[in-house]
């Protein structure tokens, strides 16, 4: 599966952002997905997941209550809207795929990633 991130950008803190990730190849809802962000010099960490058909979702205690995974079989496409943003949050963040299961670290397909920038 090939995976296109788009929707990141510059934002004031407390503002909003809708990211989404289009999917392409091998059949989406065979896949559970996943955002991850890295921050400047840090190491890459777990944002959210969902499951094949969306009944089942996963987010990072950081997260937990302002961002929101969601996904669209038809549509092949996998989205994460971003609210009551921090500085903190400012990060490229990737969507990825897991052709292996439910798990925070069993992703194997990767997408290039869409910045997201928060000022204070």
């Amino acid at each position: 599966v090939q995976l296109q991130a788009s929707g990141g950008g510059l934002v004031q803190a407390g503002g909003s952002l809708g990211l989404s990730c289009a999917a392409s190849g091998r059949a989406f809802s065979s896949y559970v997905m996943g955002w991850f962000r890295q921050a400047p010099g840090k190491e890459r960490e777990f944002v959210a997941a969902i499951a094949w058909r969306g009944s089942r979702t996963d987010y990072a205690d950081s997260v937990l209550g302002r961002h929101t995974i969601s996904r669209d079989n038809a549509k092949s496409t996998l989205y994460l809207q971003v609210n009551s943003l921090k500085p903190e949050d400012t990060a490229v963040y990737y969507c990825a795929a897991s052709s292996t299961g439910w798990g925070r670290d069993t992703y194997d397909y990767w997408g290039q990633g869409t910045q997201v920038t928060v000022s204070s």
